[in-house]
């Protein structure tokens, strides 16, 4: 099968999967990821293909809304289902694996090319003003408080430690990872990109602090 329809046959799978998601991670969400994607690894030596199935794949099996070995199965089971090879469905499961958010001190490594393009355009969609809607957007259906200024934020150690998600407000996650991740990419065309939407979320809080006491 060729890969420009292996592409066309999993952008339609992913947004038939994701068609009533509202958390923040719809298909819009991954076809930005997808599009950023592409645009970045222009600048890259990447294989192409990986990174277009791997930025399209990549919440299918996100820890938020699925156990990890079942997520797993079910894109080897669809990569299976376009005849792709071992080899191939092995770098893309690297990549998806490798470009999740694993807590404020907890290392995030890649080991490829295509994993630090996919993660770079992944990161770039947590920040800035969709980031903000989507942070607000994913509190919201789990239930966090917009802000609670009596809980602090916390800069986790591990993955496991992150996945907890307690009782931390929409607010402290701009500081357990939003306002982290700038400084955590990897390309420099993601950098260039993640200044100004840095900025914006920094101004974001400080109008947010001040409606909240009644200052603005």
């Amino acid at each position: 099968m060729k890969q420009e329809q292996i592409i066309r046959n999993t952008t339609e799978f992913i947004k038939k999967e994701f068609a009533n998601e509202t958390s923040g991670h719809d298909w819009w969400h991954i076809y930005r990821v997808w599009k950023d994607s592409i645009e970045l690894a222009k600048q890259e030596k990447c294989d192409l293909f990986i990174v277009e199935m791997a930025a399209l794949l990549h919440d299918l099996s996100d820890f938020k809304f699925i156990e990890k070995e079942e997520g797993k199965n079910k894109i080897i089971a669809w990569l299976k289902k376009q005849e792709l090879d071992s080899e191939q469905i092995e770098r893309i499961l690297e990549v998806v694996e490798d470009i999740s958010f694993k807590g404020a001190e907890s290392e995030s490594k890649i080991r490829s090319r295509e994993a630090a393009v996919v993660q770079d355009a992944d990161r770039l969609d947590a920040i800035g003003a969709v980031g903000i809607a989507r942070a607000f957007a994913y509190g919201g259906k789990v239930g966090r408080p917009l802000y609670d200024p009596s809980v602090k934020a916390t800069m986790h150690k591990s993955f496991e430690d992150y996945k907890k998600h307690g009782n931390s407000s929409t607010v402290n996650h701009f500081y357990e990872k939003l306002l982290l991740l700038g400084d955590r990419l990897n390309t420099e065309s993601a950098k260039k990109v993640a200044e100004k939407r840095h900025k914006y979320m920094e101004q974001f809080l400080d109008e947010f602090y001040k409606e909240w006491e009644g200052k603005s």
